[in-house]
């Protein structure tokens, strides 16, 4: 897979988005891949959910993470690909594995202008409360669903997009990030399943605790 591309549709809030984010881009060195990163909204996804299990913790988490993503594409414009892919590193770093994610429900704003500064970037903060970057949002989210299918989640990766090999998965959701020649192997076993007609779902139900080390 030299010279491979990659899109990853993520959300910020999202640990396993991240564990896998961490896998694609611990490949990315041995597989020469070109990494884009684009949004997906767990806000959007959840909007019409009405069951008690989507409590107003979650809501405001994934409300949290739709405002991260706003940071992002304000980012994205003026920075370019390579500053958003440093500013969900250090987003990334503070909401995982240092657990500090109540942090950004309660300043948002606070928050990720400290996450702009700590990844070098001019803050952008304050499209946070920027309601009208939504639309984008959401016909990303649509893109990404059309892409997989209904009924999945976060993270979704297309391989070689815009080419006649193009293929997309939700996931692969892993609840530790392979390392060394276990990612590479895994990347290698991942890209061929996709790319094999026929192959539309792999999943087991058991699941560990995530694991950022």
């Amino acid at each position: 897979m030299s010279g491979a591309q990659v899109e990853f549709f993520y959300d910020p809030v999202c640990p396993f988005a991240w564990i896998t984010s961490r896998w694609v881009v611990e490949v990315s060195g041995a597989r020469n891949l070109d990494i884009t990163w684009r949004p997906i909204s767990l806000k959007v996804l959840n909007e019409h959910r009405t069951d008690d299990g989507y409590t107003p913790e979650f809501r405001a988490v994934h409300l949290a993470g739709t405002q991260a993503l706003r940071v992002a594409m304000v980012i994205d414009r003026r920075d370019g690909n390579d500053g958003v892919g440093r500013f969900y590193r250090v987003l990334g770093e503070r909401l995982h594995p240092q657990g500090r994610r109540s942090e950004l429900v309660a300043d948002p704003e606070g928050f990720l202008g400290d996450c702009c500064d700590e990844a070098g970037l001019r803050r952008a903060a304050d499209a946070c409360n920027d309601e009208s970057i939504d639309e984008f949002l959401r016909a990303e989210t649509s893109l990404a669903l059309q892409r997989t299918g209904p009924d999945v989640g976060t993270p979704i990766c297309t391989f070689q997009p815009g080419t006649p090999s193009e293929s997309s998965f939700f996931g692969p959701v892993m609840s530790r990030i392979p390392r060394g020649a276990e990612a590479v192997a895994l990347w290698d076993a991942v890209v061929t399943m996709a790319a094999t007609p026929g192959v539309t779902e792999v999943k087991r139900s058991l699941r560990e605790y995530p694991r950022f080390d």
